[in-house]
């Protein structure tokens, strides 16, 4: 019994001191955190160039229809 005893608390004391599960989880966390942060970072970016584009869009269609106009003269 002794013998068992003390096999089980040898496991158990190695089981306390050991850390790499600790720092597994600890490595994780820092992944997911940073993964937060780049979608984040994609979205945010995404919406601005979105916008962007859009307002280029805009700008580029009307200097086309008053180019468009002033060609083909005064309407009469």
């Amino acid at each position: 019994m002794t013998l068992a005893r003390n096999l089980l608390s040898k496991t158990i004391r190695t089981f306390v001191r050991d850390e790499d599960g600790a720092t597994a989880i600890e490595y994780g966390l820092f992944a997911a955190l940073i993964g937060a942060v780049i979608v984040g970072t994609v979205t945010t970016l995404g919406t601005e160039t979105n916008r962007g584009f859009s307002t280029m869009s805009t700008a580029l269609t009307n200097a086309n229809d008053a180019a468009e106009a002033a060609a083909a003269g005064p309407s009469s």
